[in-house]
């Protein structure tokens, strides 16, 4: 095997008090896919950081091509070949796409920024991403996921040696997914050491040349391509064997609690939607994106009213006009996006537990501290939230704790009905199945369960039913009997429409 192009010697990291990484170390060769693997607040992106320059360690070695180097800069990092591709999205949203693919690298002309070499080269570094759309889209204007095709597009402008991708499918569709394993395969191809972390256990089966397996913020284990598989990867990350990935048992449905009938959202305006969600119920929500999922959710929850249509819950009509309006009807949402639409990442763990209780629990009109004190109390254990203390900002925490947190906030209010959009989206394997565990209780205690997830097999391993929608309408309802990802790929491609259409 070649010499690596980096290596990570003993490194070890620590934020106030609390241990990151410790006497960890990797290498990356030119020309493989290395997956770097683990369960979330395992030392994955904090390590990824330091090789990028973004965080200097507190002890240990950066060798690049066998040379001792101290990367003190992001810039210094690129001006090395070494370029990270966030998880969380680092771009500026009121700046164009070609604006932040070039960000502090403008090519000038005459002392001015030369706007129309700007414009071509980010026209070719999109096609080679597959991303559709012009230079001078504003990027706050763009999907998430299309965000997420800028963000590996503002990477590979740069000519890395090393490219290292933290969960860069996480955001992305079916086919964009495809397209970026494609052109990774055609990066290694040309000698490129592509560092690739993912929680997707198929994608990295299928991609990686090696894994290396964090736990805890150490070292737990290392697997060839011939030793890579399911079962191998999961028992590395947590130390045990997962004998149920899915843990969910059908209950015994009862009363109807959510009902909807001809509603219409805005991302569809000319379909409508009839359905209803039982007591004890997890009702899977499935499509292809653009479908309408999240802004039906969003419509339920009145973040943008409906065009049309009536909700109940329990029999009761309720108008969620606005997220107020639906907490008082007992409807919880636990959004796609939950840096931007779910946590207030500044404020602690108590603060944003306790956010949606607020109104509740005030005493006399000010903030009730022994009443969110005894709710942290609860939640936080019942949650399982790993943190430095109540108080330690939630940006600090790792995906899987953010996500924990967001979901405690909203099992404060002890909602009749919950509504989940994505609720693994970046979340490891361990946190996965604490939230399904979640879902599993909530369900038991008669709650109504509506999650929308773009994961068939979670699709498939959770529901009591799925709802499929294709491009804004309801192309049909599998009972968990008929469940089958090609019958749900069937309804979410419009198949089954056309043939009935045909006959």
């Amino acid at each position: 095997m070649a010499s690596p192009l980096l290596e990570a010697r003993q490194i070890s990291k620590s934020f106030a008090g609390v241990r990151a990484l410790k006497e960890v170390s990797l290498s990356v060769y030119p020309g493989e896919v290395l997956a770097v693997i683990g369960e979330n607040g395992a030392g994955k992106s904090t390590l990824m950081k330091i090789l990028a320059g973004v965080q200097a360690p507190d002890s240990g070695a950066l060798l690049l091509d066998g040379t001792v180097r101290t990367i003190g800069s992001v810039q210094e990092a690129l001006s090395l070949g070494i370029a990270l591709i966030h998880q969380e999205l680092n771009l500026a949203e009121t700046l164009d796409v070609g604006a932040n693919i070039f960000l502090g690298r403008e090519p000038h002309r005459f002392g001015w920024v030369d706007a129309g070499r700007v414009n071509r080269e980010a026209s070719l570094v999109l096609e080679r991403v597959g991303l559709r759309v012009d230079p001078g889209t504003l990027v706050g204007d763009l999907t998430i996921g299309q965000q997420q095709l800028v963000e590996i597009a503002k990477a590979l402008s740069v000519n890395a040696r090393v490219l290292i991708m933290d969960e860069p499918t996480s955001s992305l569709s079916d086919h964009e997914t495809q397209v970026l394993l494609s052109l990774i395969r055609e990066l290694r191809s040309k000698g490129v050491g592509i560092v690739y972390i993912s929680h997707r256990l198929g994608e990295v089966r299928g991609l990686a040349d090696r894994v290396e397996v964090l736990r805890d913020g150490e070292n737990a284990g290392r697997l060839l391509k011939d030793e890579i598989s399911h079962g191998a990867m999961v028992q590395l990350m947590v130390g045990r064997e997962l004998s149920q990935y899915y843990p969910h048992q059908t209950h015994s449905a009862g009363e109807v609690v959510l009902e909807v009938k001809g509603l219409r959202t805005r991302a569809h305006p000319g379909e409508s939607v009839d359905f209803h969600v039982r007591a004890g119920e997890v009702v899977g929500m499935a499509g292809l994106v653009g479908a309408g999922r999240s802004e039906l959710l969003e419509a339920l929850f009145g973040v943008v009213p409906a065009l049309q249509g009536t909700v109940r819950v329990s029999g009761r009509l309720v108008s969620p006009g606005s997220p107020r309006g639906a907490m008082d009807a007992r409807i919880a949402l636990v959004p796609e996006d939950r840096k931007h639409q779910g946590l207030f990442l500044e404020m602690g763990v108590r603060e944003n537990l306790s956010i949606t209780s607020l109104h509740r629990d005030q005493a006399g009109g000010f903030l009730n501290r022994p009443a969110e004190k005894a709710l942290c109390e609860e939640m936080i254990p019942a949650m399982r939230i790993k943190s430095a203390g109540v108080d330690q900002p939630v940006q600090f925490l790792s995906g899987g704790n953010q996500q924990k947190v967001v979901i405690g906030k909203w099992l404060a209010t002890r909602p009749r009905v919950f509504l989940l959009d994505e609720p693994t989206r970046g979340v490891d394997i361990g946190a996965k199945q604490e939230i399904y565990r979640l879902m599993e209780e909530l369900a038991a205690k008669g709650v109504a369960v509506l999650f929308v997830s773009s994961d068939l097999e979670e699709i498939l391993g959770m529901s009591d039913r799925v709802l499929v929608l294709h491009e804004g309408r309801l192309s049909g309802e599998l009972l968990r009997s008929e469940l089958s990802e090609e019958a749900v790929m069937r309804l979410a491609t419009g198949a089954h429409t056309e043939a009935a259409t045909a006959n």
